[in-house]
């Protein structure tokens, strides 16, 4: 899905909302002991444990305040001017100073002292994203200790996420109130975990759960990179935009495997009606298509799988109670991408493209496997999304790995591989990791060498391009079933274009585009499908619009008139409201930006109401 109309949100994270916390309301422990307790250098300087428990609540360190008081004039000095002194300390570039700042507000965002001294220790304190960034490393380390199998990840080669795996080593709890309390021990907060396991559903096992989890916690941080460009935008908004034209609904007899949202389940494994080389292949549907929704026109909608409860009934009863599709693209590639499609298009006969794609990273690239260390078990990436991990992360993965001769010790391979899954690091070098490149990016998702590459579009603007994107084989699979309907080429209207994943897979599936009319609103977006479409020497005719709340239903019906009606009604609105790190205005298809959803369902019934008028012409 692309960014349409007002960019990313601007989402705090756990740490922001931690800090929040923390600078308004006293700290309760430090460095030198828990407030309210007097150390002995103090009873023997005379200073009372009213005064001792004030200057330990500003935050300031044991050394410090006795620095503090020698230097003021021992027991007899004024209050007002030992805390003078404590500022004057806090200001200055001394080492206890700069430390006791970082230390303190670190230990009250929740993080052990213990792992606090040792990431400064490691990393300095100068970088406070950096620490924090490996105290979340230290705690998903301690995480995966604690669980009852300790070894579950080594064994996983299907691996996607801290805890997670579609096929084997099941945690299996026997009711849902036993999975809470695991992931209470886990240090998970209740209230995370409840709606957790409200998500994904009471007969789930704990380990979906935390892939759950993890799953939003890295959604949240990876949008949080973007969000900042966008802050000054937002913030001059005064009040949201209201349900874009939800159409009104159409009285039928509710379809039973979509009227009642608990039987809308996301399945285990993700593979949909069936993938390529996997059981369980459908050749009809489960629930078949209502006969109001019968292409064609045909549609092909998608978005985020794990979006809040009740948004896939929804999606599904505005679009003609037709029962979503939800496929995790690491069965069609190297890297996870868990999405829901629902379409009419026919299941029997699908194909994939050829050539077929690389399944593993060793595969996708070979030059990694001479690097790839024995005690890295993973063949599959995580979803790719938006951004890359720093050349710091990097750099000191490095310097960890290099302190030992040969293998390194059980613990610093948990730590580094808990970074190589967050952040979808391959090997490049002896204790080398780096994050992908954005051209290897584009292979794992089905896209053409150079896609995105050049024309004044930055490096930046490549990888949100690509996160934000289809995955191509998988859509082309189900596209397939095209390819006998329409012999003669296909005409195309694409909502929400991105950067035209859906015409990659028609070009690559070799389906004549005859004309496309493209809705996108960035204008990088554009350049890059206009590019394609060049490069691709494509005969068909290609229209773009910008915004799809301005495609009104005349024009629409002037556009059918003009090329003979579409065939295909193609898109995925933005998820920004959907995704799982949004915690601010994740609420659902009545966000600012999911709200477009409503837009994919009135463009697509004028289209198939004007299509009905211009078969009985």
């Amino acid at each position: 899905m692309v960014e349409h109309s007002g960019g990313d949100e601007i989402w705090n994270s756990d740490d922001e909302l931690e800090i929040d916390n923390y600078q308004s309301s006293p700290m309760s422990e430090t460095s030198g002991g828990p407030a309210g307790t007097t150390s002995p250098d103090f009873i023997q300087k005379g200073i009372s444990d009213e005064m001792f428990a004030s200057f330990i609540e500003m935050g300031f360190s044991s050394e410090m305040i006795v620095r503090a008081i020698e230097e003021t004039g021992g027991a007899n000095s004024e209050p007002t001017l030992i805390l003078e002194t404590l500022f004057q300390f806090s200001t200055s570039d001394e080492p206890s100073s700069s430390k006791s700042k970082v230390i303190n507000p670190l230990i009250g965002m929740g993080f052990t002292e213990e792992n606090v001294l040792k990431a400064i220790q490691e990393y300095g304190d100068e970088n406070i994203d950096e620490l924090t960034n490996a105290l979340l490393t230290y705690a998903e380390v301690e995480k995966m200790s604690e669980t009852k199998d300790e070894n579950i990840n080594t064994h996983d080669d299907d691996n996607l996420y801290t805890l997670s795996s579609d096929d084997e080593g099941k945690l299996n709890y026997s009711n849902e109130d036993s999975i809470l309390q695991d992931l209470i021990k886990m240090d998970y907060s209740r209230e995370e975990a409840a709606k957790a396991i409200e998500r994904c559903g009471k007969d789930v096992s704990v380990e979906e759960v935390v892939d759950f989890i993890c799953a939003a916690q890295m959604a949240r941080q990876f949008d949080e990179f973007f969000a900042e460009q966008d802050k000054k935008e937002l913030i001059t908004k005064s009040k949201k935009r209201r349900v874009y034209n939800e159409p009104p609904r159409r009285e039928r007899k509710p379809n039973t495997a979509t009227a009642n949202d608990e039987l809308i389940r996301l399945p285990n494994p993700m593979i949909g009606f069936g993938v390529p080389n996997e059981p369980g292949l459908m050749k009809h549907r489960p629930v078949p298509i209502p006969d109001v929704a019968r292409g064609p026109p045909y549609f092909y909608y998608e978005n985020v799988a794990m979006a809040p409860k009740g948004v896939w009934a929804k999606i599904s009863s505005h679009l003609y109670d037709v029962m979503p599709e939800f496929v995790d693209s690491k069965y069609f590639c190297a890297a996870a991408r868990k999405r829901g499609y629902v379409h009419n298009l026919p299941i029997h006969n699908r194909y994939q493209i050829q050539p077929p794609p690389h399944y593993t990273i060793q595969e996708a690239f070979p030059l990694t496997k001479r690097w790839w260390p024995t005690w890295d078990k993973r063949l599959k990436l995580n979803c790719l999304v938006t951004c890359i991990a720093s050349a710091q992360l990097t750099n000191r993965l490095r310097e960890k790995l290099e302190r030992h001769d040969g293998e390194p010790p059980e613990s610093v391979q948990k730590e580094v591989l808990a970074s190589c899954r967050k952040w979808n690091l391959v090997w490049v070098g002896t204790n080398k990791l780096a994050p992908l490149e954005a051209d290897e990016m584009e292979k794992l998702l089905g896209f053409p060498i150079d896609h995105t590459r050049g024309g004044g579009i930055s490096r930046t603007d490549r990888f949100k391009s690509l996160g934000n994107s289809f995955q191509v084989d998988t859509v082309a699979y189900h596209l397939s079933v095209l390819k006998p309907l329409f012999p003669n080429g296909i005409n195309v209207l694409s909502l929400f274009t991105g950067i035209g994943g859906g015409e990659v897979a028609l070009h690559r599936l070799k389906i004549q585009m005859n004309v496309v009319v493209s809705v996108e609103i960035s204008d990088v977006n554009r350049n890059i499908l206009s590019d394609f479409w060049k490069q691709t020497n494509q005969t068909g005719i290609l229209r773009e619009f910008s915004d799809v709340t301005k495609l009104d239903n005349h024009t629409i019906e002037r556009l059918m008139d003009e090329y003979g009606g579409f065939d295909l009604v193609i898109g995925g609105s933005p998820c920004n409201n959907l995704a799982g790190g949004n915690r601010i205005s994740r609420v659902g298809l009545e966000g600012d930006h999911s709200s477009l959803f409503f837009e994919y369902c009135r463009i697509l019934e004028t289209v198939r109401r004007k299509s009905a008028d211009m078969r009985r012409r």
